[in-house]
């Protein structure tokens, strides 16, 4: 199972608005992802999208990857604060009013989901339910 991330530092927004897109792609498949990101109207969402690829493009590196992209999901995301920079706005009667300038940090990793193991002799991949399956009982009249 092969993990890989990529983070992309010092973006000009907040950690609460990246926030909110990273939510809307964390545990989706990338394609679904990309997917998502470039139809969201928040401009962060082409940064977090720059990330998510360069994931992927992380994952294909790796030594284990089995070669299918399909098969990568967002396992984790998250934006941390990053530094801000401060300055100054003029405000009436000689105040001065300061404006704090947010970064952050975009963190994006993906994981290779594992393959399903089929049992010997059938087309169906055996789950625990169709195992244990009760048959239920019989109308009484």
């Amino acid at each position: 199972m092969v993990q890989a991330a990529a983070t992309a530092k010092y973006v000009r927004t907040s950690a609460q608005k990246a926030g909110l897109v990273l939510d809307l792609i964390r545990g989706k498949d990338v394609n679904k992802a990309l997917t998502v990101l470039q139809f969201s109207r928040k401009s962060v969402a082409r940064d977090v999208a720059k990330v998510l690829r360069s994931a992927v493009a992380n994952a294909q590196q790796s030594a284990g990857f089995g070669g299918e992209v399909d098969r990568l999901y967002v396992s984790k995301c998250h934006a941390d604060n990053g530094p801000s920079m401060k300055r100054v706005r003029p405000a009436p009667m000689g105040r001065a009013f300061r404006i704090i300038k947010r970064t952050t940090h975009l963190t994006v990793q993906v994981t290779e989901r594992p393959q399903k193991v089929k049992a010997v002799g059938t087309d169906a991949p055996t789950t625990r339910a169709s195992r244990t399956k009760k048959t239920p009982p019989a109308a009484a009249e």
